[in-house]
Parts: C-alpha cells; structure tokens; sequence
C-alpha cells in the first residue's frame, strides 16, 4: 500500500481537473447559453430566479479556478455547500432510497469536500503562487 502513495499528486490533479470540467459544463449553460431555461426552472425548485446566476457564477469560475488549481479550497468549500444545499432542497425530495435521484450531486459534493481536505496538490497554482504545501 506504501507504493499508492507515490500517486497521491496524480489522483489530486485527476480529481481537481475532473471536477472542474464538470462544474464548468454545467455552469456555462447557466451562464451562456440556457439562461431564460434556468431562471424559470429555480423558482420550480423553489429558489429565486437569481441563483440560477449566482450557481452558474460558482459552478463556471469556480470551476476554471479549479482547472487551474487557485484558491481551490475556498472554491471546494463554496462547491460543497452549493451541492449540500442542491442535494438537501432538490435532489433528496423522494427520501434516501430513492439513490438514482441524488446520486450525481451526491459524488460531486464529495469529490468537493475530499478536494478541500486533501488540497489541490503540487501540481496547482495555488503550489506555485500560494507557496502552499497541499
């Protein structure tokens, strides 16, 4: 098992760029190109028209700090929380055995929550700009 440790700034990286990827797809639509689909769809979820911008924002930026690997925890945190909030107001409506209803959020506020415990990694601008020992 000592040599999986050897990874660990592989699987940082492939978790952080995995992460990001998805965060920007789908916060481009919401920013970009789906607009006037997302301010009519957040107040049926329950929310202000208004956060359909505010999680776009999170989820397209965030995810291109996170692409690079800047601020990355403070990005994660923020990630996590939306995902919790997403998972706990939307997602889990049909209560916990419904698995396939919550599953998605569900990993992404993981992978959210395991990247800003065990940081960005050495290969991230937060290593190089931050002097960080992630």
């Amino acid at each position: 098992m000592h040599h999986f440790e050897k990874l660990k700034p592989a699987a940082q990286l492939v978790l952080r760029l995995s992460l990001a990827l998805i965060f920007i797809y789908h916060g481009y639509p919401k920013l970009f190109t789906q607009r006037a689909q997302w301010y009519a769809a957040f107040p049926r979820m329950g929310f202000p028209w208004y956060f359909a911008l505010i999680a776009g924002c999170l989820e397209f930026f965030g995810g291109c700090l996170l692409l690079v690997g800047l601020f990355s925890r403070f990005v994660a945190l923020l990630l996590t929380g939306e995902m919790v909030i997403a998972l706990w107001r939307v997602h889990m409506s049909r209560g916990l055995l419904a698995v396939a209803n919550y599953q998605f959020p569900l990993m992404l506020a993981v992978a959210a929550f395991t990247l800003l415990t065990i940081g960005p990694g050495a290969v991230s601008a937060d290593r190089l700009i931050l002097k960080s020992k992630s």
